[in-house]
């Protein structure tokens, strides 16, 4: 919430306007808001085709006249401009009266309204504007007969409803009113004190007696007699009728803020202003829509003052004038207020996209939000801490539903009385007591009371201002609580951010070069390290912060950050923040890694509302009271209940001698005012401040906020063309910051790189890309279908295929049939490639029951097709039926800017160098048919294999259990709840028939739905009497990368290799013997497989891949020892194969044998050998099948899950049977070398190992 203004000004208000009806140019009908209003009409009555049927309709005629909108002009403005702050005519004129002039009769009600607005300049700097509506009778007679006319012609229609006629005029006995607005301009916003200045004026001429002075005397001395109060003071001045107070906080309190925040709980209770809250942090499009502009205003600023150190980025029209509504098309964040008529309910109201909107329903307490929204951290104990604070001042958390009145009533509820009653011991507890027809608000709040162990007891209630304090009180104390109320909510809202980001500073990124190349490459710089700063907070918080980390207003808010090195350049925002986040780092004294998430309340209330009541009860400035002005005999004489045209000549300048606007002004008034006011907005020296908001401007947000002028179709025009270019350059961003996450930074540089990141970041980056899709197939929509723009349009590219599908052939589904199923064995042929078919992915979806929403559907889709990397091509199909993208969009639609819509798919494109699993991690529960094909040898007995053979598959989520494979085609298709990332299949046979030895190459398994193929080889035989007797082995298994076809190469970059370790060059060299390696290469690979275990663990949980693989797979650790025990082993004859499981048996039997003579009387000795003879025994006892080296691979990872390898080797090696089966130059023989393969292994203590349940089954350890 920046409190921004204009550097010229040091006078409290700027101009003072009139609007209304000028009599000269009669009643113009407000073209635009009138068609906007047919527009929508039409649409309701024949759906959206809403057609043009006859022109006159323009002037919407069916509303009947006095429900017309005419159009308003500014009558006079005074003066007739300032230098700092040129006067902006239509912005004003529409702003004013946004509706247009409004005519009623003496039956209607005619109450002033009150409201404010604010307009935004292009550099982001803010005015203020506060407009006072009231009703005055029509004189002029033209006027009075166009109506009637206008009647006549109305009534005469065939159409009209005899319901329509009741409000009708008739000029003989009916007296006209219409509407009339006068508004301050102010470049700060003193919304109570304007509001106060205004409907004194309008009383001086609604009231039977004249003022005391001719109004001139009064415009004139607000205009140039009273100054800003300086930061920090308070100013009185006088009103017509009373003083008028307003204060402004010092540069070390939160900033300017002087809305009743009071007003938005009423409105919308508690829980739905956080809500409210929670996604305006993360920067979604936010819709207000309410009856009353004033409660627009109020809510919009409220949330963004509540936002504080951060500031709202983007589109910003808390009031949208009924001629922009074509702006609710905008493909960016915004916050908008939308006015409503009262009549129409939400269903009617047509938005352009829904996907990503929170709207929010004012009068009807009620808010919609965008699915997938995150809780913020400690959401339950922040509720109760607001609620504390709102029921001490009498409001009910809850809101009051419909409430009439806009303002708070702070004294509905009088805690003096509260205070006497509990001392007289009357009350239980002051809940008890909150007047009882709050019943069921009570309710929820004990209910959450409970829940976060909160005592009410301890909750204060104030005691009355008037009772105990001094009445000396300047400003009344309606006034005084709204202060308090606003500071109270304010400070603890601020204080979860300090809290939440108590030690950012640590993360912030200082650039490496100078301020001026960092300019220039702003948006490719990191300036935060969000990695390190999430896996230092509380897992509950991830799911919001990892969001909130990617919006517009972090990334501004540390680049200021990054700018302003001192504390005399720090802007007042950040000023504040960083001295508060001194104060919790001195009090909590803890390292800056130590993260809590303890609940901490606010503290630091009572100095907040000291410093507020110190200025209210000694005011520190009183300006000059107003005087007579030099005018002509005559002048400033007017009618009663008419607000007059002022006198100009005495209004356009201020006094020649007033000493504000002097250069010799009083020095404390003086001293560095502009830049003061300008780092309370823009930060930085002025050089710097221009460049950084030029940058800003063109970094992410292309528009503030709509020129409020009237728009030609080439304004229009123009503000979309700079929508689609904002677009493009946010989707390069994106796609950029998505393959850096993913990769790291130099192997995008390189073109290539390995994974890493998963989890809740890769989450958040694809909810975000979700998004931007959604803006993008939004903007320029010709007729809105379902909440998801981009699912309408899939559903309707699928429609029209479907139809045009010829029956027979291959159909629409792009399934393949059995005839094609396999054209050669072998290789990865023996699986055809799934179809790439659009249609079948949507039907994929369409089939899962879990995915209720048109939104959710289009998210699933677009996570399918980023996992199968088909997101660009798919998208470019859907986008190639150019006939589709006609019907369905505008011209000016993104969709329909063919560079940029191929720029935009060709940045998608880079999504497949890099392997994503955001469709099987989030949709666990899922049935998925899985594909299993087992490749066995040709060359040896495939055909003439016996047995019975099975599989069970395991993955990250789950495990098949057995499934039986047919023995004939070795192939099977089953449906089971998602697996996740496969990781092991044990494969095995029943050893029956006469032939039952089966030498297996490979396994393949693909999962149908996402296309991923895993391949899991093995190269031994299953059988008694055959290789190591096994019958089942497990075997681990790792992702294919898909090798495509030439013409349709998906990317330039590299297919994805993990760098061949050491290892791997060394056993390539010689593929088919089995390769000796020396003792060196034995302890490098030994070093390589513990250093990838270490690694594994050395990263962030969510980011963690195979440890199975780094156990079993090629090259792991159970290779790695297999190495270390076949070096120099004997080998007696020539035809007998003999397994290190041997060699581990006859150990075994001497260990027990050895035990019970009592060989080595050392305690820590026999308790080694207890367990070495206790998992040898758990694992020969086992009902599998398991062969000598399937055991072999189990007590390795027994042995590595409880620690115990080391302790093995070091007896291992000091055996007597070592020294019978190997020959002397073994590397177990050598004292130095197992010495140094037991200080690795006990590298491996630190970590809590956990095995997957396939690898230790049947094993009871």
């Amino acid at each position: 919430m920046t409190t921004g203004f204009s550097s010229g000004s040091c006078r409290f208000a700027d101009y003072f306007v009139i609007c209304g009806l000028d009599t000269d140019s009669g009643l113009e009908p407000d073209e635009l808001s009138a068609l906007c209003q047919y527009i929508e009409a039409t649409k309701f009555c024949d759906g959206a085709r809403g057609k043009l049927a006859r022109e006159n309709e323009g002037e919407n005629f069916e509303q009947s006249p006095l429900r017309r909108t005419f159009k308003s002009k500014v009558l006079a403005h005074y003066p007739d401009n300032v230098e700092w702050n040129p006067f902006d005519q239509d912005a004003v004129g529409m702003l004013c009266m946004p509706k247009g002039l409004a005519f009623r009769t003496q039956v209607d009600n005619r109450e002033p309204q009150f409201h404010s607005y604010i307009i935004t300049r292009e550099d982001g700097s803010r005015t203020y504007g506060f407009a006072l509506t009231f009703f005055e009778e029509v004189t002029s007679k033209q006027i009075c007969s166009a109506m009637q006319t206008l009647y006549h012609m109305h009534n005469a229609a065939p159409a009209i409803s005899r319901l329509q006629r009741f409000n009708s005029y008739d000029i003989s006995r009916d007296t006209l009113f219409v509407s009339k607005c006068i508004c301050l301009i102010t470049p700060m916003a003193f919304a109570q004190a304007c509001r106060k200045v205004l409907e004194q004026l309008y009383q001086a001429v609604s009231s039977p007696q004249p003022p005391p002075l001719p109004l001139e005397s009064y415009v004139f001395n607000i205009l140039y007699e009273v100054p800003l109060p300086p930061s920090g003071r308070s100013l009185k001045f006088s009103g017509v009728y009373g003083p008028v107070v307003c204060q402004r906080p010092s540069t070390c309190e939160l900033p300017l803020f002087d809305f009743a925040i009071g007003e938005m709980f009423e409105l919308l209770g508690v829980e739905n202003v956080l809500q409210l809250f929670t996604c305006a942090l993360l920067e979604m499009q936010i819709l207000l829509y309410s009856q009353h502009y004033q409660r627009l205003m109020s809510v919009a600023e409220s949330i963004t003052a509540l936002m504080f150190p951060f500031q709202w980025q983007h589109v910003y029209v808390p009031i949208l004038p009924a001629s922009l509504l074509h702006f609710l098309d905008a493909p960016v964040p915004y916050l908008m207020g939308l006015h409503s008529n009262g009549q129409d309910d939400r269903t009617k109201l047509e938005l352009p996209q829904e996907a990503n909107l929170c709207f929010v329903d004012i009068d009807n307490h009620f808010i919609e939000l965008p699915e997938e929204l995150p809780q913020f951290p400690n959401k339950l104990e922040f509720i109760q801490e607001i609620s504390e604070v709102l029921m001490s001042f009498g409001i009910s958390p809850e809101g009051r539903p419909h409430s009439s009145d806009s303002q708070p009533q702070y004294r509905s509820f009088r805690s003096v009385d509260m205070v006497t009653d509990k001392r007289n011991g009357n009350l239980a507890s002051p809940l008890n007591s909150y007047l009882l027809r709050e019943n069921e608000t009570i309710a929820r709040l004990q209910a959450l009371v409970k829940r976060t162990g909160v005592s009410l007891e301890k909750l204060e209630v104030r005691e009355d201002a008037s009772g105990i304090r001094d009445a000396r009180a300047q400003c009344d104390e309606e006034e005084l609580k709204m202060h308090q109320l606003n500071i109270h909510v304010r400070e603890v809202f601020a204080n979860r951010f300090t809290q939440m980001f108590a030690d950012y500073e640590v993360f912030v990124i200082q650039p490496s070069q100078d301020k001026e190349s960092w300019f220039t490459n702003r948006d490719q710089m990191q300036n935060f390290d969000k990695a390190s700063f999430l896996s230092d907070q509380p897992e509950p918080y991830l799911p919001f912060l990892s969001r909130f980390l990617e919006t517009q207003m972090f990334a501004s808010f540390i680049d200021i950050k990054i700018l302003c090195h001192d504390d005399e350049e720090k802007e007042h925002t950040l000023r504040v923040f960083d001295s508060r986040v001194d104060k919790i780092r001195m009090l909590n004294v803890r390292t800056p890694t130590l993260r809590t998430s303890m609940y901490q309340k606010c503290t630091n209330i009572e100095e907040a509302e000291k410093a507020i009541e110190m200025r209210v009860h000694k005011i520190d400035h009183t300006a000059l009271h107003p005087h007579l002005l030099d005018m002509k005999i005559g002048q400033g004489r007017y009618e009663q209940g008419f607000f007059p045209r002022l006198q100009s000549d005495v209004l356009s300048t201020g006094p020649t001698s007033n000493k504000w606007t002097k250069r010799s002004a009083p020095a404390q008034w003086r001293r560095r005012d502009r830049q003061k006011q300008h780092a309370e907005h823009l930060y930085l020296d002025n050089d710097q401040r221009e460049k950084y908001i030029q940058e800003a401007r063109n970094l992410g947000t292309t528009i503030r906020q709509p020129k409020l002028s009237n728009l030609s179709p080439s304004v229009i025009a123009q503000t979309n063309w700079k929508f689609v270019e904002g677009l493009l350059k946010e989707c390069r961003n994106k796609t950029k910051r998505m393959l850096v996450e993913k990769m790291g930074r130099e192997a995008v540089e390189l073109g290539h790189g390995e994974v890493s990141i998963t989890g809740v970041e890769e989450n958040t980056l694809i909810a975000s890309l979700c998004d931007l899709l959604e803006r993008i197939w939004s903007h320029g929509l010709q007729v809105k279908q379902g909440k998801s723009a981009l699912w309408s349009h899939l559903l309707h590219y699928q429609e029209s295929k479907e139809k045009s599908a010829t029956p027979g052939g291959l159909g629409p589904s792009g399934l393949i049939h059995d005839t094609e199923r396999r054209k050669s064995d072998g290789g990865v042929s023996a699986m055809p490639p799934l179809k790439i078919s659009l249609i079948q992915d949507m039907r994929h979806i369409q089939n899962m029951g879990e995915i209720k929403t048109d939104v959710g559907k289009a998210r699933a889709w677009v996570r399918l097709s980023m996992e199968k990397k088909l997101l660009s091509r798919h998208l470019k199909q859907l986008l190639s039926e150019h006939e589709l993208s006609k019907k369905l969009y505008k011209r000016y639609a993104f969709l329909r800017c063919d560079d940029e819509k191929e720029q935009f798919l060709y940045h998608l494109l880079s999504f497949n160098a890099v392997d994503y699993f955001c469709f099987t991690n989030v949709f666990t529960t899922i049935m998925i048919p899985y594909h299993v094909v087992v490749v066995s040898s040709k060359k040896l007995s495939g055909s003439m294999f016996t047995a019975n053979p099975w599989v069970c598959v395991s993955g990250e989520l789950a495990e098949t259990g057995v499934l039986q494979i047919p023995r004939n085609t070795l192939e099977i298709t089953f449906e089971c709840q998602n697996l996740g990332k496969l990781t092991t299949v044990q494969m095995g046979h029943d050893n029956s028939g006469l032939y039952a030895k089966w030498l297996v190459e490979w396994v393949l398994v693909r999962n149908e739905i996402t296309g991923h193929t895993y391949k899991f080889p093995c190269g031994r035989w299953l059988g008694k009497g055959v290789d190591d007797g096994s019958l089942e082995r497990i075997l681990v298994g790792e992702l294919m990368t898909p090798s495509t076809e030439n013409d349709d190469r998906l990317c330039r970059t590299p297919p994805m290799q993990q760098s061949p370790g050491m290892m791997r060059r060394f056993v390539t060299i010689s593929p088919n013997s089995k390769p000796k390696l020396n003792t060196g290469q034995i302890q490098e690979g030994v070093g390589e497989a513990i250093n990838g275990i270490v690694k594994h663990f050395h990263k962030p949980e969510k980011e963690r891949g195979s440890l199975t693989l780094l156990l079993c797979g090629e090259y792991g650790l159970v290779w790695a020892l297999e190495q270390v025990f076949q070096h120099g082993f004997k080998s007696p004859r020539l035809f007998k194969n003999i397994f290190i499981w041997d060699f581990l048996e006859k150990s075994q039997v001497y260990f027990e044998s050895a035990e019970q003579r009592e060989v080595n009387p050392d305690e820590n000795w026999q308790s080694r050998v207890r367990h070495f003879c206790r998992f040898m025994r758990a694992i020969n006892s086992t009902p599998r099948n398991i062969g000598k080296d399937g055991k072999f691979q189990m007590l390795v990872c027994l042995g590595a899950r409880d620690h115990l390898l080391h302790h093995w080797i070091a007896l291992l090696a000091d055996c007597p049977i070592t020294a019978q089966m190997y020959e002397d130059t073994a590397l177990i023989k050598d004292r130095t070398l197992v010495n140094s393969l037991i200080r690795v292994l006990q590298t491996l203590q630190e970590f809590n190992i956990t095995l997957e349940a396939s690898l230790i089954k049947g094993v009871g350890i």
